[in-house]
């Protein structure tokens, strides 16, 4: 059984953008030895995405000898954030054959391993590295390292971590993890594992003129022949400008949008045009009700066209008109 879970850490880093920055921690914890078996380390709010990422390291085998955790675990152990209770995440818990468990809400004490290696990350590690925030200071330190320097010293560390004696264990979470021997069970291979984890599943309908995601037009010679039937698209949020198609389980092929596929375009991107498009027009339109507002009160009152006199019409009779 496997924890993951995050954490916002006690460091302000050089953003992207230049300016400071307080990164997150996405790891996954092996829960019977305490070794670390993924992490990641990102900038923004955690999302699947980011969560998707740690579970690949964690599942594929590492480089490093001194890192041997790896497999797919048969339980996943996750609280109730909307990244862990999402759709991505729970079909590619399926896909892969790994149970999902959510812990109760309210009820943190079934994820106290984690956030006890939180708490070892921040006064063992960030104690030590410049622009470290100390609990309770008025100002915040100047910013020194990078999100890649971060994520080197990270990495190093839980290298230390998994390699030295646990209070409650008594050996080194390593140890502990190859003292039986066993194999743990891998996917067939790298792309496969990047085709379930780092992929999201959506159902459409294949139309004329191929299929409508996101306001993009995907189109392949093999839709041709399945034109009103429903399909299943997999594509990277990291790049939506083609995307796998599958009928059932069967892969059908890759479809792009031709109006962008020289580039490389993000779900997010994507979103952040939408959001900036409505704004513009929202804007425009309330400066529209203003300039109607101001011509309506600054104008002088019209005066009522003259009423018309009724003019009474003449009973015709059926007779008359033959």
């Amino acid at each position: 059984m496997w924890q993951a879970d995050h954490t916002l850490l006690d460091i302000v880093l050089v953003g992207t953008d230049g300016k400071p920055a307080r990164p997150w921690l996405t790891v996954v914890m092996d829960d019977c030895s305490r070794a670390i078996c993924g992490y990641t380390v990102f900038f923004g709010a955690p999302s699947t995405m980011y969560t998707a990422l740690a579970l690949r390291q964690a599942i594929w085998p590492k480089t490093d000898p001194r890192w041997p955790m790896c497999g797919i675990p048969e339980v996943l152990y996750v609280d109730h954030g909307s990244d862990f209770t999402s759709d991505h995440l729970a079909r590619t818990a399926v896909d892969l054959h790994v149970r999902l468990i959510h812990s109760a809400v309210a009820r943190p004490q079934g994820r106290g391993k984690v956030e006890r290696f939180f708490g070892t990350v921040n006064t063992e590690l960030l104690t030590t590295l410049p622009g470290h925030l100390p609990s309770g200071a008025e100002r915040r330190p100047a910013p020194a390292l990078s999100l890649a320097d971060l994520d080197a010293a990270v990495g190093a560390f839980i290298l230390d971590y998994n390699d030295r004696a646990h209070s409650e264990l008594g050996v080194s979470p390593r140890a502990t993890w190859i003292a039986d021997g066993w194999l743990p069970r891998l996917p067939d291979s790298l792309q496969a594992l990047d085709g379930l984890l780092l992929t999201v599943a959506q159902s459409r309908t294949v139309r004329r003129d191929g299929i409508h995601f996101q306001g993009m037009r995907y189109v392949a010679p093999t839709l041709a022949g399945f034109v009103g039937r429903p399909v299943v698209i997999r594509y990277d949020p990291r790049d939506i400008t083609e995307i796998r198609v599958f009928d059932h389980d069967q892969f059908l092929c890759t479809a792009v949008d031709q109006d962008h596929h020289a580039q490389q375009i993000s779900l997010k991107d994507v979103q952040a045009a939408r959001n900036a498009r409505r704004r513009a027009l929202r804007r425009g339109i309330n400066e529209r009700i203003a300039v109607v507002a101001a011509h309506t009160v600054d104008a002088p009152a019209r005066p009522l066209p003259p009423r018309m006199p009724t003019v009474a019409r003449l009973k015709v009779y059926k007779e008359d008109l033959r």
